[in-house]
């Protein structure tokens, strides 16, 4: 099958309504700034007063979906990317699918009938922000819907699925793994959260041997290393510990022989403004942070390394550039309320002979 799309996303689609509002709307709902929550009944709501009353502005979000529209940014052809997830059918839902795809993302989503598609309430005063999350119909994602969309998902070159979609969806998580494995096509995860690693630990190391390229940022890698017990504790010994795990290799070229037992794992390691690790084939690297001016906030800043990283990879880049496309996009997401993108990016990802 021809490739049609450079990556494709799997993970929990969110619509952000976002919107600037005076204290007493956080008062109301029992908010702190600089915090983010959970929905609970009484903050239901919330979501229509905001419409209602306010000034708002939908972003497509999510953790893995930003990521995708990132790396789409970067790329700068419209239609490289695409991203399967769960919305309800609703207004939300189109309007999030709108987004993305204004955005450039080809978005096939599977559309729940039993809940509303996915929010996040984004309340801005003061330059400093409160999130509350609605997850709902992200949560209902049903593994049978990779079988409509045939011709989006095994078109791609690359796969990018992050941690969270364990908590929804493991079987199309080793359905698009093993696929990629079968085909010399590269599978790339996300840690995501510290939860994840100690609650999901069974499905996430079923796919860990498909995982060409693993993200995570310190405090999920120093989770990891204590699920595991790891005698080395530090980061970069994590690093090389996980970049050694089992790893298959796709198939061989020579159908007559079998596959290679083993093959290279890339970890790539994130620690705020601290410099990146990154560990394969029995090394570790590290790559510095340059300081960046005029922080708006932190939200979604690893979300975009994420996208900056494969939006290189998936042209080859060498791997230094790979981690200077990542901090780049980063860079820039942590300048903006959210993760808004506008314009063309500074770096321009090209095509080139050379490798990761």
């Amino acid at each position: 099958m021809s490739n049609r799309f450079k990556i494709l996303g799997m993970g929990n689609p969110l619509l952000d309504i976002s919107a600037s509002v005076p204290k007493e709307v956080l008062r109301k709902y029992g908010l702190k700034l600089d915090d983010a929550v959970l929905a609970e009944e009484k903050h239901h709501p919330l979501f229509k007063e905001l419409v209602d009353n306010y000034s708002v502005k939908y972003v497509a979000g999510g953790a893995c979906q930003n990521s995708i529209r990132v790396a789409q940014w970067m790329l700068q052809t419209k239609g490289s990317t695409a991203f399967i997830g769960s919305v309800g059918q609703d207004l939300y839902g189109l309007e999030l699918a709108k987004c993305a795809e204004n955005d450039g993302v080809a978005v096939h989503y599977f559309e729940d009938s039993t809940a509303p598609t996915g929010t996040c309430a984004v309340l801005i005063h003061n330059k400093e922000r409160s999130l509350v999350a609605n997850l709902s119909a992200a949560n209902n994602y049903q593994a049978s819907h990779l079988d409509t969309c045939t011709l989006v998902w095994k078109s791609s070159e690359m796969y990018y699925v992050s941690g969270f979609f364990l908590t929804v969806s493991p079987e199309a998580m080793m359905q698009v793994a093993q696929y990629a494995n079968q085909n010399n096509r590269k599978f790339c995860m996300n840690l995501s959260a510290e939860f994840l690693i100690k609650f999901f630990e069974k499905p996430m190391m079923e796919l860990m041997p498909y995982a060409d390229i693993l993200f995570g940022n310190e405090s999920e890698a120093l989770a990891f290393g204590k699920q595991h017990k790891y005698k080395n504790l530090s980061i970069k010994a994590i690093a090389l510990e996980i970049s050694k795990l089992k790893k298959h290799a796709g198939p061989s070229k020579i159908l007559s022989r079998p596959p290679k037992p083993t093959q290279s794992r890339l970890v790539v390691i994130t620690q705020g403004p601290d410099p990146v690790i990154v560990a394969r084939d029995g090394k570790v690297m590290e790559f510095p942070i340059p300081k960046v001016a005029n922080i708006v906030d932190t939200n979604g800043a690893g979300d975009a390394f994420v996208g900056g990283f494969l939006a290189a990879v998936v042209h080859n880049r060498p791997l230094l550039q790979c981690v200077e496309a990542g901090i780049y996009a980063s860079s820039i997401i942590l300048q903006v309320s959210g993760t808004e993108l506008k314009g063309e990016p500074g770096l321009r990802i090209n095509s080139a002979d050379s490798r990761l």
